[in-house]
């Protein structure tokens, strides 16, 4: 059962969480705030294999919000508060509600990134969030925009960006598991792409891994994260929180 109010997940303590970091000793804990559920994804089986990555790459505090059940619209209490994104260094949006297209609703997430300058990362469902809204706040602030997918596959990625943080270790061949490719109709003047898939059904590349400045805000993206079998993969893995920590200014 998903609770209303945010889980504290004490990721610091974890005993893999400073193993290779002779640092950390003097390195506060990252704190991190996962934001999360909504339509179609085994969210809870998401936020486990993430939190317990990170907490392995660095020093992290988590906390998870999983709200507003399994439909394809909800607002969210988290967000009326003003200050919801005030006590952390990064947000990771992995929320899915395509059709909540509230401009007041979805400016008071955009507007605590923007103000606050809060890093961020989205993933996969994040970009059909909001997708129904006639405002391209969310957008903006995701640097790219998409309104569908193609079917699932297995899609080569092509790194065209490889001297990024965010991509460093990543192989030099890599093939997801069964996931979407999302079509994006725009790649926003303030994002750079830093991997490519081709389309089976266009032949077009489509941005999938990406990163955003968001009004100075860092904000890293990336299209994948469907399956269990992507969030079971190493390289999907390794990426993601690479991406989280080049947010957050740890890389």
């Amino acid at each position: 059962m998903h609770s209303l109010r945010p889980r504290l997940l004490a990721g610091a303590t974890f005993a893999l969480a400073l193993i290779g970091f002779s640092s950390a000793a003097d390195t506060p804990p990252l704190r991190a705030l996962l934001v999360t559920g909504g339509c179609c994804h085994d969210y809870d089986l998401q936020a486990r294999v993430l939190t317990t990555a990170a907490s392995k790459a660095a020093p992290v505090t988590w906390t998870i919000v999983n709200e507003g059940g399994k439909g394809t619209r909800a607002q969210i209490p988290l967000y009326d508060n003003p200050d919801w994104a005030r006590p952390y260094d990064v947000i990771v949006h992995n929320e899915c509600f395509a059709d909540t297209n509230d401009p007041v609703y979805i400016r008071k997430i955009t507007a605590a990134h923007r103000a606050g300058r809060k890093p961020a990362v989205v993933i996969h469902c994040a970009m059909h969030s909001y997708r129904a809204a006639t405002i391209d706040d969310w957008r903006e602030f995701l640097g790219v925009t998409s309104r569908r997918h193609d079917h699932q596959s297995q899609y080569p990625v092509r790194v065209v960006a490889g001297d990024h943080a965010a991509l460093r270790g990543f192989p030099v061949a890599w093939t997801t598991p069964m996931d979407e490719l999302y079509v994006i109709e725009k790649l926003w003047p303030t994002a750079k792409t830093l991997a490519v898939s081709k389309s089976e059904k266009d032949g077009n590349d489509y941005p999938v891994i990406w990163v955003n400045d968001y009004h100075g805000a860092r904000v890293f993206g990336t299209t994948y994260g469907h399956s269990n079998a992507t969030w079971h993969d190493a390289v999907f893995v390794d990426y993601v929180v690479r991406g989280l920590l080049w947010a957050a200014g740890r890389d």
